[in-house]
Protein backbone atom coordinates (compact mmCIF):
# COMPACT_ATOMS: atom_id res chain seq x y z
CA UNK A 1 0.00 0.00 0.00
CA UNK A 2 3.07 2.23 0.81
CA UNK A 3 4.33 2.00 -2.55
CA UNK A 4 1.44 2.30 -4.52
CA UNK A 5 0.21 5.51 -2.71
CA UNK A 6 4.21 7.26 -3.46
CA UNK A 7 3.58 6.41 -6.81
CA UNK A 8 -0.42 7.36 -7.09
CA UNK A 9 0.42 10.92 -4.35
CA UNK A 10 2.75 12.88 -6.77
CA UNK A 11 0.59 11.60 -10.22
CA UNK A 12 -2.22 13.41 -7.99
CA UNK A 13 -0.26 16.21 -7.10
CA UNK A 14 0.47 17.11 -10.97
CA UNK A 15 -3.13 16.50 -12.51
CA UNK A 16 -4.21 18.92 -9.98
CA UNK A 17 -2.08 21.72 -10.41
CA UNK A 18 -2.39 21.37 -14.15
CA UNK A 19 -6.25 21.63 -13.87
CA UNK A 20 -5.99 24.01 -11.12
CA UNK A 21 -3.31 26.24 -13.50
CA UNK A 22 -6.32 27.19 -15.84
CA UNK A 23 -8.54 28.63 -13.17
CA UNK A 24 -5.72 30.32 -11.27
CA UNK A 25 -2.33 30.17 -12.90
CA UNK A 26 -0.14 32.02 -9.74
CA UNK A 27 -1.47 30.61 -7.31
CA UNK A 28 -0.97 27.10 -8.39
CA UNK A 29 2.64 27.85 -9.54
CA UNK A 30 2.67 29.31 -5.86
CA UNK A 31 1.77 25.99 -4.53
CA UNK A 32 3.90 23.96 -7.17
CA UNK A 33 6.61 25.46 -5.95
CA UNK A 34 6.39 25.36 -1.86
CA UNK A 35 5.42 21.86 -2.55
CA UNK A 36 9.16 21.24 -4.37
CA UNK A 37 10.98 23.43 -1.82
CA UNK A 38 9.17 21.96 1.50
CA UNK A 39 11.79 20.06 3.61
CA UNK A 40 10.20 16.69 5.19
CA UNK A 41 13.87 15.49 6.75
CA UNK A 42 16.88 16.80 8.29
CA UNK A 43 16.05 18.03 11.71
CA UNK A 44 18.45 16.96 15.03
CA UNK A 45 18.33 13.16 15.41
CA UNK A 46 18.52 11.80 18.97
CA UNK A 47 22.12 10.71 18.31
CA UNK A 48 23.11 14.04 16.66
CA UNK A 49 22.26 16.38 19.84
CA UNK A 50 25.49 15.61 21.77
CA UNK A 51 27.85 16.71 19.27
CA UNK A 52 26.25 19.93 17.61
CA UNK A 53 25.51 21.07 21.40
CA UNK A 54 29.06 21.33 22.14
CA UNK A 55 29.43 24.13 18.87
CA UNK A 56 26.50 25.48 19.75
CA UNK A 57 26.68 29.60 19.22
CA UNK A 58 24.48 32.28 18.20
CA UNK A 59 20.64 32.15 16.65
CA UNK A 60 21.04 34.44 13.29
CA UNK A 61 18.02 36.32 12.57
CA UNK A 62 17.82 36.03 8.83
CA UNK A 63 14.94 36.54 5.99
CA UNK A 64 12.21 35.74 9.27
CA UNK A 65 14.13 32.79 10.30
CA UNK A 66 15.97 32.09 12.90
CA UNK A 67 19.05 30.10 12.09
CA UNK A 68 21.51 28.07 14.34
CA UNK A 69 25.23 29.07 14.15
CA UNK A 70 28.01 26.63 15.28
CA UNK A 71 31.90 27.55 16.12
CA UNK A 72 34.51 25.62 17.15
CA UNK A 73 37.69 27.84 17.96
CA UNK A 74 40.90 27.48 15.99
CA UNK A 75 43.90 29.81 15.53
CA UNK A 76 44.48 29.92 12.01
CA UNK A 77 42.04 31.07 9.09
CA UNK A 78 37.96 30.84 8.99
CA UNK A 79 36.51 28.05 7.41
CA UNK A 80 32.46 28.51 7.18
CA UNK A 81 30.48 24.66 6.42
CA UNK A 82 27.51 24.60 4.46
CA UNK A 83 25.26 21.72 4.70
CA UNK A 84 23.21 20.35 1.59
CA UNK A 85 19.26 19.22 1.20
CA UNK A 86 17.87 17.75 4.47
CA UNK A 87 20.63 17.46 6.15
CA UNK A 88 22.49 19.88 9.21
CA UNK A 89 25.80 20.71 10.61
CA UNK A 90 26.33 17.04 11.92
CA UNK A 91 26.90 16.43 8.31
CA UNK A 92 30.19 17.59 8.72
CA UNK A 93 31.30 15.92 11.67
CA UNK A 94 34.40 14.14 10.20
CA UNK A 95 35.89 17.43 8.69
CA UNK A 96 35.17 19.43 11.79
CA UNK A 97 37.55 16.74 13.76
CA UNK A 98 40.08 17.07 10.62
CA UNK A 99 39.81 21.02 10.31
CA UNK A 100 40.19 21.09 14.26
CA UNK A 101 43.45 18.88 14.27
CA UNK A 102 44.80 21.16 11.36
CA UNK A 103 43.67 24.61 14.43
CA UNK A 104 41.35 25.91 11.86
CA UNK A 105 38.67 28.02 13.07
CA UNK A 106 35.56 26.67 12.57
CA UNK A 107 31.65 28.43 11.51
CA UNK A 108 29.04 26.15 10.63
CA UNK A 109 24.91 26.81 10.33
CA UNK A 110 22.02 25.18 9.77
CA UNK A 111 20.35 26.38 6.78
CA UNK A 112 16.60 27.57 7.14
CA UNK A 113 13.95 24.70 7.98
CA UNK A 114 16.66 22.17 8.43
CA UNK A 115 18.51 21.07 11.89
CA UNK A 116 18.16 23.46 14.39
CA UNK A 117 17.07 26.41 12.37
CA UNK A 118 13.23 27.46 11.82
CA UNK A 119 11.22 26.67 8.53
CA UNK A 120 9.52 24.47 6.33
CA UNK A 121 10.77 25.60 2.76
CA UNK A 122 13.87 25.92 1.80
CA UNK A 123 15.46 27.59 -2.30
CA UNK A 124 18.85 28.62 -3.69
CA UNK A 125 17.84 32.33 -3.19
CA UNK A 126 16.85 31.75 0.51
CA UNK A 127 19.79 29.82 1.25
CA UNK A 128 21.93 32.11 -0.57
CA UNK A 129 20.70 35.12 1.61
CA UNK A 130 21.40 33.40 4.98
CA UNK A 131 24.94 32.10 3.31
CA UNK A 132 25.46 36.06 2.53
CA UNK A 133 24.85 37.37 5.93
CA UNK A 134 27.11 34.44 7.62
CA UNK A 135 29.89 35.62 5.25
CA UNK A 136 29.60 39.55 6.31
CA UNK A 137 29.60 38.46 10.34
CA UNK A 138 32.18 35.63 10.27
CA UNK A 139 34.62 36.81 7.50
CA UNK A 140 35.41 33.46 6.36
CA UNK A 141 38.64 32.83 4.27
CA UNK A 142 37.35 29.38 2.98
CA UNK A 143 34.24 27.73 1.93
CA UNK A 144 33.05 24.36 2.00
CA UNK A 145 29.59 23.40 0.60
CA UNK A 146 28.27 20.02 0.07
CA UNK A 147 25.45 19.25 -2.60
CA UNK A 148 23.06 22.19 -2.60
CA UNK A 149 25.19 23.74 -0.45
CA UNK A 150 27.87 23.75 -3.02
CA UNK A 151 25.21 25.29 -5.17
CA UNK A 152 24.37 28.02 -3.11
CA UNK A 153 28.10 28.60 -2.90
CA UNK A 154 28.49 29.40 -6.16
CA UNK A 155 25.07 31.35 -6.60
CA UNK A 156 26.36 33.47 -3.63
CA UNK A 157 29.93 34.71 -5.30
CA UNK A 158 28.21 35.04 -8.30
CA UNK A 159 25.66 37.40 -6.83
CA UNK A 160 27.85 39.13 -4.55
CA UNK A 161 31.12 38.45 -4.73
CA UNK A 162 33.57 38.07 -1.25
CA UNK A 163 36.44 39.76 -1.94
CA UNK A 164 37.86 38.14 1.70
CA UNK A 165 37.05 34.58 0.50
CA UNK A 166 40.08 32.94 -1.06
CA UNK A 167 39.48 29.21 -1.70
CA UNK A 168 35.78 27.34 -2.21
CA UNK A 169 35.09 23.59 -1.71
CA UNK A 170 32.13 22.62 -3.82
CA UNK A 171 31.30 18.50 -3.09
CA UNK A 172 28.59 16.47 -5.35
CA UNK A 173 26.62 19.60 -6.01
CA UNK A 174 24.28 19.98 -8.71
CA UNK A 175 24.70 22.70 -11.33
CA UNK A 176 21.43 22.97 -13.90
CA UNK A 177 18.39 24.58 -12.04
CA UNK A 178 16.11 22.96 -15.09
CA UNK A 179 17.84 19.39 -14.07
CA UNK A 180 15.77 20.00 -11.25
CA UNK A 181 12.57 21.43 -12.80
CA UNK A 182 12.79 18.91 -15.35
CA UNK A 183 13.06 15.75 -12.73
CA UNK A 184 10.18 17.88 -10.56
CA UNK A 185 8.02 17.56 -13.83
CA UNK A 186 8.69 14.18 -14.72
CA UNK A 187 7.86 13.03 -11.68
CA UNK A 188 4.65 14.95 -10.93
CA UNK A 189 3.49 14.65 -14.85
CA UNK A 190 3.21 18.48 -15.44
CA UNK A 191 1.90 19.31 -18.81
CA UNK A 192 4.36 22.30 -20.71
CA UNK A 193 1.74 24.78 -20.18
CA UNK A 194 1.94 24.53 -16.73
CA UNK A 195 5.96 24.60 -16.38
CA UNK A 196 5.22 27.47 -18.66
CA UNK A 197 2.72 29.04 -16.27
CA UNK A 198 5.90 27.81 -13.13
CA UNK A 199 9.07 29.45 -15.07
CA UNK A 200 6.99 32.79 -14.95
CA UNK A 201 6.29 32.56 -11.69
CA UNK A 202 9.79 32.14 -10.80
CA UNK A 203 11.29 34.80 -13.42
CA UNK A 204 8.49 37.30 -11.26
CA UNK A 205 9.81 36.39 -8.25
CA UNK A 206 13.26 35.67 -8.33
CA UNK A 207 14.67 37.71 -11.07
CA UNK A 208 15.42 34.73 -13.35
CA UNK A 209 13.94 31.72 -15.29
CA UNK A 210 15.14 28.35 -14.92
CA UNK A 211 17.33 27.84 -17.26
CA UNK A 212 19.14 31.25 -16.54
CA UNK A 213 20.03 29.73 -13.20
CA UNK A 214 23.33 27.87 -13.95
CA UNK A 215 26.44 27.40 -11.98
CA UNK A 216 28.43 26.20 -14.90
CA UNK A 217 27.39 29.70 -16.21
CA UNK A 218 28.22 32.17 -12.91
CA UNK A 219 31.44 30.29 -12.34
CA UNK A 220 32.94 32.24 -15.67
CA UNK A 221 33.57 34.95 -13.38
CA UNK A 222 34.57 33.60 -10.59
CA UNK A 223 38.68 34.40 -9.36
CA UNK A 224 38.71 31.95 -6.35
CA UNK A 225 40.47 29.44 -6.02
CA UNK A 226 38.35 26.35 -6.14
CA UNK A 227 38.37 22.47 -5.68
CA UNK A 228 35.70 20.32 -6.85
CA UNK A 229 34.54 16.66 -5.67
CA UNK A 230 31.79 14.91 -7.69
CA UNK A 231 32.01 10.78 -7.82
CA UNK A 232 30.99 9.15 -10.96
CA UNK A 233 27.72 7.29 -9.80
CA UNK A 234 26.21 9.74 -7.66
CA UNK A 235 22.33 9.35 -8.71
CA UNK A 236 21.28 12.49 -6.57
CA UNK A 237 23.50 15.23 -8.50
CA UNK A 238 24.64 14.05 -12.03
CA UNK A 239 28.26 13.89 -12.35
CA UNK A 240 28.77 16.17 -15.28
CA UNK A 241 28.00 19.20 -13.19
CA UNK A 242 30.97 18.98 -11.77
CA UNK A 243 32.54 18.85 -15.14
CA UNK A 244 30.63 21.90 -16.50
CA UNK A 245 31.64 23.45 -13.79
CA UNK A 246 35.25 23.13 -13.99
CA UNK A 247 35.24 23.53 -17.20
CA UNK A 248 33.92 27.08 -16.70
CA UNK A 249 35.76 27.93 -13.22
CA UNK A 250 39.63 29.01 -14.37
CA UNK A 251 40.73 28.42 -11.08
CA UNK A 252 38.98 25.20 -10.20
CA UNK A 253 40.17 21.34 -9.77
CA UNK A 254 37.89 18.00 -10.36
CA UNK A 255 38.79 14.95 -8.01
CA UNK A 256 36.75 12.95 -9.53
CA UNK A 257 36.09 9.51 -7.71
CA UNK A 258 33.97 6.01 -8.23
CA UNK A 259 32.03 4.21 -5.34
CA UNK A 260 31.84 6.85 -2.82
CA UNK A 261 28.35 7.91 -2.72
CA UNK A 262 26.78 11.34 -2.93
CA UNK A 263 27.66 12.56 0.54
CA UNK A 264 31.27 11.69 0.39
CA UNK A 265 32.34 11.39 4.47
CA UNK A 266 35.25 9.69 3.57
CA UNK A 267 38.58 9.95 4.87
CA UNK A 268 40.27 10.37 1.86
CA UNK A 269 37.83 13.53 0.21
CA UNK A 270 38.35 15.49 4.11
CA UNK A 271 42.49 14.56 3.88
CA UNK A 272 42.19 16.37 0.10
CA UNK A 273 40.17 19.65 1.25
CA UNK A 274 42.78 20.20 4.46
CA UNK A 275 45.78 19.71 1.76
CA UNK A 276 43.92 22.15 -0.39
CA UNK A 277 42.62 24.33 2.70
CA UNK A 278 46.72 24.11 3.81
CA UNK A 279 48.56 25.04 0.14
Amino acid sequence: MKKLLTKILPLAYGQHFNLYSLFAPKKAAHKAFNLFCTVRRGKVKPQQVNFLEQGKNDVEHVAGHELQSYHWPGKKETVLLVHGWESNTFRWRNLIKKLQEADFNIVAFDAPSHGHSTGKLLYVPLYEEALHHMIKKYNPKYLVGHSVGGMTLLYNEYKNPNPGVDKMVVIGAPSEFYELMNHYQDLLKFNNRFMDILDDYILNRFGFKIHEFSTSKFVKSNTKKGLLFHDKLDIVAPYHASEQVHANWKGSQLFTTEGLGHSMHQEEVNDQIISFLRA
